[in-house]
């Protein structure tokens, strides 16, 4: 056995999140692609065994009232409030993390012109995902606003009494770099815009603080570190001294005061409720909320400690194992500015990770030539890592 399985071993042995593992559905495999689909919580299958037999079976319509149906949205933001480092009554779970991009990116135009008519620009990461990019070119086109793509380090620089609304991305997708979320919201408020944050790579991975640096608008996904499932719905946070003031581009019954007055007159929602549009999707949501209780007496700072273990950990045995030259990180060494992916750039990459997979390792790639490794604390363990990268030199070579 290596110096590194034996160094794996002992980690382990005194890792304080190991016995979480037993709470997910796993096989041999490693498996490093939870961030963009996390492993699924042994609890979930149950739990919708019973929703669709005996809720939408049985009770059928009365599940709305007496099964907790109606309140879903704002209940299960409640459960992810403190991962995200939020009080309750300030997240709406529902629609994708698109839907609302959009919405919280008109809604933050029109808040930042609340105050001062001459706003007329959007800044957008530049290194953004595709899906934010386009949401962001289409709300500038609809508010009559210039869309500036800029890099987030240089997003201090080129704001002005201009800007209306940023939206940035709190890690790279990419390369997992973890952008400055304290220090860019404070920017943006020193110029008087509004910041809307996209966590979809960093919720339930690291601590996030909305609440203490002061974050205007978030959004974020819950499928990948947060494990609610495939297509699992997004979550909206609004910070509670501006509820009053978001003005949703997506009114809708279920974020009406009165929902079903039937009014022809909108008047919305008191609180993060008016985020809220349509239908909730029931099935998928309430398999969420069984998803999240996998987090039940864990904390997010050990949850962080451990992925910069884990990733420090990869890198050390890439370095050992992998011959010099073959594969080159992407990912930055500071753990301040790493989130829990590392990304590594290999010729061939798309066909390294058809053979890692073959061969019980999956990740992800990324064209051109990226190879993504995404390290979900709650259930990869450092035998895990030290194999993955065991299996990638053996591959490479």
């Amino acid at each position: 056995m290596s110096e590194l399985a034996v160094k794996a071993q002992k980690l382990d042995a005194s890792d304080e999140l190991a016995p979480k593992r037993a709470e997910f559905v796993l096989d041999e495999v490693v498996y490093l692609d939870g961030n963009s689909l996390g492993a699924l919580p042994a609890a979930v299958a149950d739990r919708m065994g019973d929703v669709v037999r005996r809720q939408w079976g049985r009770l059928r319509i009365r599940s709305w009232d007496e099964s907790g149906w109606w309140t879903a949205p704002e209940r299960i933001g409640d459960r992810i409030a403190p991962l995200v480092g939020a009080v309750p009554g300030q997240i709406v779970v529902g629609d994708s993390t698109s839907v609302n991009v959009f919405k919280a990116l008109v809604a933050a135009v029109r808040m930042a012109r609340g105050t001062d008519a001459g706003r007329d620009e959007i800044v957008v990461d530049a290194t953004t995902f595709p899906t934010d990019g386009y949401i962001a070119a289409s709300a500038a086109r609809m508010t009559g606003c210039t869309l500036r793509p800029v890099a987030p380090a240089e997003v201090p620089g080129a704001l002005s009494g201009r800007t209306a609304a940023v939206l940035l991305n709190h890690v790279d997708y990419r390369t997992g770099r973890l952008h400055d979320l304290p220090g860019l919201t404070a920017a943006v408020h020193a110029a008087g815009a509004v910041a809307v944050w996209d966590l979809c790579h960093s919720a339930g991975a690291l601590p996030v603080g909305l609440d203490e640096h002061g974050v205007d608008l978030a959004v974020g996904c819950t499928y990948k570190y947060l494990n609610g499932g495939p297509g699992s719905p997004a979550y909206l946070y609004v910070r509670r001294e501006l509820q009053d003031r978001f003005d949703s581009p997506l009114p809708g019954w279920n974020s009406h005061a009165e929902p079903f007055g039937m009014r022809t007159d909108y008047e919305p929602a008191p609180g993060a409720l008016r985020g809220r549009v349509g239908t909730p999707d029931i099935l998928s949501m309430l398999a969420l909320e069984a998803a999240l209780e996998v987090w039940d007496g864990v904390s997010i700072d050990a949850v962080r400690a451990k992925s910069l273990a884990l990733t420090d950990f990869f890198l050390e045995c890439v370095t050992a194992y992998v011959p010099p030259g073959t594969v080159e990180s992407l990912t930055p060494v500071a753990h301040d500015e790493r989130g829990s992916q590392i990304a590594l750039r290999c010729p061939d990459a798309g066909d390294v990770m058809k053979r890692l997979i073959a061969a019980g390792v999956v990740g992800d790639f990324r064209p051109p030539d990226v190879l993504r490794f995404g390290f979900t604390p709650l259930y990869v363990g450092f035998g895990d890592v030290e194999r993955a990268a065991r299996v990638l030199a053996e591959v490479v070579a």
